[in-house]
């Protein structure tokens, strides 16, 4: 029996007519493969409709002042409201595809930032608003310095990770529409501070990083079809900390990092037809900590990073056509653990980091088109080891990370206006955790380490 937090700000809107704001929040307790026997007739549900998945109907309930308790029906999308469950946790049966959850505890609270989710039944359409952070199932395991990757059939693939004690060759699986993780088939070596990148064919190919003791050059390929993992063709240099790009022609760039201590400089690349390396062009500095972004033109522009212990603020291109490097406009700051987002308008965005002058929030653009970087305005608060991510409507969240401690506020650039909002506060603090994108635009954060050590817990944006 696993339990969960759900706290949930709801603004029903129907299709002919909205109703008040109803702010509420509750704590559940969640229990799968067991559904109600529901021996008394007012045990019986009082709603019943179909939604998109657990969280809608865990939406629903919410809605619903009467409701204690729901059963999402996995196979359907049948999720059932009850109103009165009392002494009914004993008296339960076995249903794999049921995940029911009974309230343990209700309040209300203050609005927040909202997003949107709709559900339908067969006779009416309903969107329901919610505040912006929302916590999902747990992992399996407790895992920073992780890897994730959002896969063709939606899933979120993890990978490896270290919890402070172990190093991880374990993988699993996050379904959104269950809000459950299962494990998956485990890679042949531990790693962490590695990279994962989901290939045209589907499959997911991981690369180097540590196992705690030594970096690695080994590399897995993971089938999503089958949950299997097979060895492929060994890079030529060790390394972690570093970055991997897919090119437009399906080759993987990898970039720098470092090998056991010593930074590197090296770039080589992987081709999925023949499972083999190639090194190519030699960057213009060692760099760990630093980022790469593929441009429209179908080049790579790396920036920032570290290379014998201090942040640099160069910054440089790379071409697929003839594999050769060139250095461009230096960032105005120097940035080790920032992050890089592709705007709509094709600009980047360099985002917070770390340099002798500690955590920074200055962000600066880079235009592809005059090759030059601008100051945009500071964010709200400084953070290093956070993550970025751009939404559906073009919009950038930045989500945690730490500035002496560790912090768990997030905030949103919107390039239209050039700000920075503050958004709702995550429910966890957390630094080296991972940011995917889902299917339905949702933001999932997963896992990272804060003072408790490391975490195995979710949330969603």
């Amino acid at each position: 029996m696993a339990s969960r937090k759900v706290c949930l700000l709801l603004l029903l809107l129907f299709t002919t007519q909205s109703l008040e704001e109803h702010i509420r929040s509750f704590h559940m307790i969640s229990m799968i493969g067991q559904t109600f026997k529901c021996a008394q007739t007012t045990c019986l549900p009082f709603i019943s409709l179909i939604t998109l998945n657990i969280l809608g109907c865990q939406i629903a309930c919410l809605d619903q002042t009467l409701c204690e308790a729901i059963s999402f029906r996995r196979s359907t999308s049948n999720c059932q409201l009850f109103a009165d469950v009392l002494n009914q946790t004993g008296n339960m049966s076995y249903d794999m595809d049921v995940v029911t959850m009974t309230e343990i505890s209700t309040t209300r609270f203050s609005s927040e930032h909202y997003i949107t989710i709709a559900s339908s039944s067969s006779s009416t359409t309903t969107t329901t608003s919610v505040p912006g952070w929302i916590t999902s199932g747990n992992m399996t395991v407790p895992r920073r310095l992780h890897a994730a990757s959002t896969l063709g059939n939606g899933k979120v693939l993890v990978t490896g990770g270290y919890n402070g004690i172990n190093y991880y060759n374990s993988a699993e699986l996050y379904d959104s529409s269950t809000g459950i993780w299962i494990s998956t088939g485990n890679m042949s070596t531990p790693r962490y501070s590695h990279t994962a990148s989901l290939l045209a064919n589907g499959s997911v190919l991981v690369i180097g990083g540590t196992d705690g003791s030594t970096a690695l050059n080994s590399v897995e390929l993971y089938d999503p079809s089958s949950g299997n993992w097979t060895i492929t063709g060994s890079m030529n240099n060790a390394r972690q900390y570093h970055t991997a790009t897919k090119l437009a022609n399906g080759k993987v760039l990898v970039t720098g990092g470092s090998n056991n201590g010593v930074v590197l400089n090296s770039a080589e690349l992987y081709d999925p037809v023949t499972g083999s390396w190639t090194v190519t062009g030699t960057m213009t500095i060692a760099r760990q900590y630093h980022t790469a972004s593929i441009l429209a033109n179908g080049t790579v522009l790396v920036i920032g990073g570290s290379n014998t212990g201090s942040a640099v603020n160069t910054a440089e291109l790379y071409d697929p056509s003839n594999g050769i490097w060139r250095t461009i406009q230096n960032m105005n700051s120097p940035r080790q653990y920032h992050t890089a987002s592709i705007l709509a308008n094709g600009q980047i965005l360099a985002a917070a980091g770390y340099n002798s002058g500690g955590t920074l929030n200055t962000a600066e653009l880079y235009n592809p088109l005059t090759g030059t970087w601008t100051f945009t305005v500071n964010m709200n608060t400084p953070r290093q080891r956070h993550t970025a991510s751009v939404l559906a409507n073009g919009k950038v969240i930045v989500a945690a990370g730490s500035n002496g401690s560790f912090i768990n506020t997030a905030e949103i650039y919107d390039p239209a206006t050039n700000t920075w909002t503050n958004t709702g506060n995550m429910n966890e603090a957390r630094q080296f955790h991972t940011a995917s994108i889902l299917a339905n635009g949702t933001l999932l954060i997963a896992g990272g380490y804060n003072t408790g050590g490391a975490l195995k817990t979710t949330e969603m944006y």
